[in-house]
């Protein structure tokens, strides 16, 4: 027997990990059977997720932290890559994964859940970023909440912020065709973007993510290490398909 078949109704075949299972039948009945339950989840004022959180001294912060923050669940995500079209759509006006400031990075030889990985700007407290940038480019922009941004017209494109980014995978990302740096501004400057951006607002990539592994939270998460970030947003029906809720 062929082993890609199901061994089961509703059960993925052997060989195959939750992931692979999910991409290959599970538009449809992702949307069916998780959909309805991210909208009863979802209301408009969403509770913070459980999740490491800390105090941080405002008084000795360089720059004042920002009011909104990404919240992400890789095993949550299907690697479906709507948030990164969706993403360069609304600040480029056209879908180019290598224009998107979120990034959805696959390691086709890895096993659910270490196969891919959501990485998004954190907002850093202390943005290396920042405090790198030559130019006052890139800076807290007190009229969106603080959120870091880069101000394209003072960008030289001398590429320090992606120097400095302390993150595996650059949360500066670099804009190939206008030879500038970009990055995460939680849509506050989003030009084709129809909904109010920014910590306030609406996120596209939030907004799209037909799973729900995307979500903005106001507390200052947990700055060490990946914890604060990458944090468990499954209900019980993830439960129901074999994914673990820790």
């Amino acid at each position: 027997m062929d082993e890609r078949k199901q061994d089961h109704a509703g059960a993925p075949a052997r060989g195959w990990d939750r992931r692979q299972f999910l991409k290959v039948s599970g538009a449809v009945y992702m949307v069916a059977a998780v959909g309805c339950e991210k909208e009863r989840e979802r209301p408009k004022e969403l509770p913070p997720p459980p999740r490491p959180t800390e105090k941080v001294d405002l008084e000795k912060l360089a720059f004042p932290p920002s009011a909104g923050y990404l919240l992400v669940d890789v095993k949550k995500c299907q690697g479906c890559l709507s948030c990164m079209l969706a993403c360069s759509l609304a600040h480029e006006g056209k879908e180019n994964l290598s224009l998107a400031r979120i990034q959805v990075v696959q390691d086709p030889f890895g096993s659910f859940p270490s196969d891919l990985t959501l990485e998004a700007c954190r907002q850093c407290v202390d943005p290396a970023c920042v405090e790198a940038c030559p130019t006052g480019a890139l800076h807290a922009d007190r009229e969106h909440g603080n959120v870091r941004v880069v101000r394209e017209e003072l960008c030289e494109g001398c590429m320090q912020c992606v120097e400095a980014c302390p993150h595996g995978t650059s949360r500066s990302v670099w804009n190939h065709e206008e030879g500038k740096a970009v990055k995460c501004d939680l849509c506050a400057e989003a030009p084709y973007w129809k909904e109010k951006g920014g910590p306030d607002g609406k996120q596209a990539c939030v907004e799209v993510c037909p799973l729900g592994a995307i979500r903005l939270t106001r507390q200052i998460p947990l700055q060490q290490g990946d914890a604060g970030y990458k944090v468990n947003l499954r209900s019980e029906a993830w439960a129901k398909m074999g994914y673990s809720l820790e």
